[in-house]
């Protein structure tokens, strides 16, 4: 399959760049915010940008992006305006590829093969489900692949080597490393036992390592540029969003991602 996620990381590879994939809830703080910050995001840098859709339990989501979800939610937000606003970021010009991370009892209602289309006819190149067992993903990565969609795999340090192993396998657009246990959030060091559990990744993986959870600021991409391809910056793009006057928040976004940019030119580890 190649589609924009793929094409995104050949370009990094060339390059020998790190690269950063900020994650921005969908609907936070409004949709025009979305719909002006997307593209302030792929104008700083940004080479994969992540929406959120937001969803009432969160399990995975730390406090900050939880406020952000309970906040698009406020406004109305659910599956189906996340694929319009998908939507109209494409017919707007945007060419960054796009990736949902979204709970899965909203796409089942929504329906598998619906949803695969939808994702499809609105520009969405890949999906990340975060309560989907690799178990039990079957039935949405076979829509998803009979429409060109990357069901992207999350992996944790607590994953044993045989789940790594056969999450690997079948793995498309690229893997998603949760750099430690618990729920997301800004923090200020990586965890000490994060690059053996990459390895034990790597010893499998045939795409792209992305690394997310805790990544906040410029040295977290350059230290991680040595074992990953890509970071991935949610908790702290919201928490600088929360604190921006409504009328700097697209510059202020942009800045943000350059600045990660900034540092991460000698990563790409394939």
């Amino acid at each position: 399959m190649m589609n924009r996620i793929k094409n995104s990381f050949n370009t990094l590879k060339e390059k020998g760049e790190m690269g950063v994939i900020p994650y921005l809830t969908a609907g936070f703080p409004s949709i025009q915010d979305t719909m002006d910050m997307v593209p302030a995001l792929a104008e700083g840098g940004a080479d994969i940008i992540e929406l959120g859709v937001p969803f009432s339990d969160p399990l995975a989501d730390g406090t900050t992006i939880q406020r952000s979800s309970f906040q698009a939610l406020s406004n109305g937000i659910n599956l189906k305006k996340c694929l319009d606003i998908c939507k109209d970021l494409r017919q707007n010009g945007l060419t960054t590829p796009l990736v949902l991370m979204g709970y899965y009892n909203p796409i089942l209602r929504f329906g598998l093969k619906e949803f695969a289309i939808s994702c499809k006819e609105n520009g969405v190149d890949g999906i990340i489900v975060p309560d989907l067992p690799f178990e039990e993903a079957q039935p949405l990565k076979t829509e998803c692949r009979e429409n060109e969609i990357s069901l992207i795999p999350l992996l944790a340090p607590t994953s044993t080597d045989k789940r790594i192993e056969k999450t690997c396998k079948d793995a498309d657009g690229f893997i998603y490393c949760v750099s430690l246990t618990g729920v997301t959030g800004a923090r200020q060091e990586m965890g000490s036992s994060l690059p053996e559990f990459i390895n034990r990744v790597k010893r499998h993986a045939k795409v792209p390592i992305a690394i997310g959870f805790g990544i906040s600021q410029r040295q977290h991409v350059e230290s991680l540029s040595a074992i990953a391809d890509a970071a991935v910056v949610g908790s702290a793009l919201i928490d600088t969003i929360e604190k921006t006057p409504a009328s700097d928040r697209r510059e202020v976004v942009k800045s943000f991602i350059s600045e990660l940019k900034g540092g991460s030119q000698t990563g790409g580890t394939k």
